[in-house]
C-alpha cells in the first residue's frame, strides 16, 4: 500500500515556502491562514507550528476537519491535504515528538505555542489550469520559466547574480 504522504508530496512540501491551513469554526465559518513552519512527519501526519494563530487553534478545537495546501509557486502545482487536526500543547505527552522537526526549522526566532497535528485522510493534486487545458503544450519547465518572468525573479548565477 502506498503511503498517503509519499515521496512526491514530501518533495513538493519541502519546495513550498508556505502552506495554507483552512479551518472552520463551530458555525462553519471558514478561515484560511498562511503557515511558514510546517513539516510532513510521517506517512499520514503533517505538523504545523502555532506561532500566532489563536483563531486556528480555537477553530480546530471546535471543528477538527481541516484542509491544508501547499504549492511550488514557480511550477504552479502542489497538493491539497484533507484531514483531521488536533492541537498538541507543551504539557501533552506526545508534544516532543510533534514539535521536534518544527523547532529545527524555527530555531529561537519564532515561539511555538502549540502544534497543529493534521492526520491526512485524503490528498489531491493542485494544478494550474494550463496543465489541464493544454497538456500537450504545458511542461513544468515552461511553467517555471513563465512564473520567473512574471514574478521578476532571477535564479542565482543568471546575469551575474
Amino acid at each position: 500500500m502506498n503511503p498517503l504522504l509519499g515521496s512526491d508530496i514530501r518533495s513538493m512540501a519541502q519546495r513550498s515556502v508556505l502552506c495554507w491551513l483552512a479551518t472552520a469554526d463551530a458555525s462553519g465559518q471558514p478561515n484560511v491562514t498562511p503557515k511558514e513552519i510546517f513539516a510532513i512527519l510521517d506517512d499520514e501526519h503533517i505538523v504545523v507550528a502555532n506561532i500566532a494563530s489563536p483563531g486556528s487553534a480555537k477553530n480546530i478545537r471546535a471543528n477538527a476537519k481541516v484542509c491544508l495546501s501547499f504549492i511550488d509557486v514557480f511550477a504552479q502545482k502542489g497538493y491539497k491535504v484533507l484531514g483531521v487536526a488536533t492541537e498538541a500543547k507543551p504539557t501533552d505527552a506526545e508534544y516532543a515528538r510533534w514539535v521536534e522537526p518544527l523547532r529545527a526549522m524555527a530555531g529561537e526566532r519564532f515561539p511555538i505555542h502549540s502544534v497543529f497535528v493534521v492526520r491526512a485522510t485524503a490528498v489531491e493534486p493542485i494544478l494550474a489550469p494550463s496543465y489541464l487545458l493544454y497538456p500537450a503544450e504545458t511542461s513544468e519547465a515552461m511553467q517555471i520559466a513563465s512564473a520567473l518572468r512574471v514574478y521578476g525573479v532571477r535564479r542565482a548565477g543568471e546575469d551575474g547574480f
